[in-house]
């Protein structure tokens, strides 16, 4: 249990010393220095970081080792059955884009889960971002400029920490793709970490573009708009592009650029290799966690991971006109849904941020009803509530510590598809722990034991 390790860090900072001030001084300037702004706004606002214990790790490392077969299961078959694959609302360019080979094995060489501990033992994975998974600098720096705090300091006095770094496992992700792409020859790569320049993420590209060149690997930050195919080779400005790191969102690609958006050209025609793939849609679509726990294709799956979806899923299904399984009772789905709005979460099946999530018992019937329509027009999941979990974090503002209770997720990042490899924290004080949706803060974790 972590619990002694919170009480004695906010004792640290609760003793009346100068320690809560220094500290929120060191951090504000670290921030500062490094570039940490999510926007204008400091990627971390608290004085804590997240303490896992070791169980909890075990745990999750576990959990993810067992589900992440189970996903590679429904996504294999979705990609050589068509009529399978019309459960995971796929648009019609997204299955036009399907039909290019990455040239690698794995649809997502990295990707993370979006998880909440409801309680020790307890652990429910409600979303899988096989896309562009963020976050993992913001993490790995925030840890570095922890251990830099005066109170981390003092508090290592007591108990032994250590980070789970993330990085090293993206890193390791795009190289192993890259040299899968290449094939026999060994030529180092040349990283376009891609995105739009105003994106409020920006600061993250910084740290993994001085992460790469640390690692003696060439790497640019390229906005889609200086994308340029040209002889066959992608190109920003002067600068030959052989392995893109796609932080972009296909969908804005697809809607700003086109099937024909030189990116999407020069991935078609092998000339430069993309982490993570366009096939990473079928994945990233809310309703795979659909698809697993669908009593419809409960044969495809061992009773392993038939126990780890239960345990470890939120029952899920694509809101329409049909019957289904509610613990083990058929239900009318509509209806039943516009009935229980207190117990579920509508969400769309593809988007990012927490945009378009309704927590149904945040709003009236009225609304939810609203939002059942809109969901009934366009793909949407609508998946049982999990219960929040809580913490306490401190922090120092105004001239005062100031220690409340915040909601927290945790997101362990996935590498080769096949291991955990970091984890990212989200805190705050609304029900949607998000922090590109406005506010929360990220928080560096640390496994931590007593000395």
């Amino acid at each position: 249990m972590t619990t002694d390790a919170i009480a004695s860090y906010h004792e640290l900072l609760t003793a009346g010393s100068s320690l809560a001030a220094d500290s929120q001084a060191a951090l504000d300037k670290a921030q500062q220095l490094r570039g940490l702004q999510f926007g204008t706004r400091p990627v971390c606002t608290v004085l804590r970081p997240r303490f896992l214990s070791p169980h909890q790790y075990r745990l999750l490392h576990d959990t993810v080792r067992i589900l992440l077969p189970a996903f590679q299961t429904v996504y294999d078959r979705a990609l050589v059955d068509p009529a399978f694959r019309r459960q995971f609302r796929l648009r019609d360019w997204e299955e036009e884009l399907l039909s290019i080979h990455p040239g690698y094995r794995e649809p997502s060489p990295t990707s993370r889960f979006d998880s909440f501990f409801v309680s020790n033992d307890e652990l429910m994975f409600t979303e899988f971002n096989t896309e562009t998974p963020a976050g993992a600098g913001y993490s790995d720096a925030l840890s570095e400029l922890f251990y830099g705090l005066p109170v981390f300091q003092e508090f290592q006095r007591r108990f032994s920490v250590w980070p789970i770094p993330a990085k090293p496992g993206v890193l390791h992700a795009l190289m192993d793709s890259f040299g899968q792409w290449q094939g026999n020859t060994s030529d180092s790569p040349r990283i376009a970490i891609l995105d739009w320049r105003e994106v409020p993420t920006f600061s993250e590209f910084v740290l993994f573009y001085d992460y790469f060149k640390t690692m003696g690997i060439d790497a640019r930050i390229v906005d889609p708009r200086d994308c340029e195919y040209t002889d066959g080779k992608l190109m920003a400005g002067d600068y030959h592009i052989t392995l893109v790191y796609k932080r972009v969102l296909i969908s804005e690609l697809i809607e700003r650029g086109g099937l024909e958006h030189p990116v999407v050209r020069a991935v078609r025609d092998r000339a430069v290799c993309m982490v993570n793939s366009f096939r990473c849609k079928i994945l990233f679509k809310k309703a795979s966690l659909a698809v697993l726990s669908d009593e419809k294709n409960a044969r495809m799956l061992s009773a392993e991971q038939h126990r780890a979806i239960a345990g470890h899923i939120p029952w899920t299904r694509v809101l329409e006109e049909r019957k289904t399984l509610f613990e083990g009772n058929e239900i009318d789905l509509v209806p039943w849904t516009l009935k229980n709005k207190d117990h579920l979460v509508i969400k769309p099946n593809d988007d990012y941020g927490g945009k378009g999530i309704v927590l149904g018992w945040t709003v009236d019937q009225q609304l939810w009803e609203e939002a059942v329509k809109i969901a009934l027009e366009s793909p949407h999941v609508v998946q049982r509530k999990v219960r929040l979990p809580f913490e306490a974090f401190p922090s120092f503002e105004n001239g005062g510590l100031q220690i409340i209770d915040r909601m927290l997720d945790t997101n362990p990042y996935v590498a080769f598809g096949s291991f955990m490899h970091g984890c990212l924290t989200r805190i705050s004080t609304e029900a949607l722990v998000n922090v590109t949706a406005g506010g929360g803060s990220t928080v560096p974790t640390f496994l931590v034991e007593a000395r």
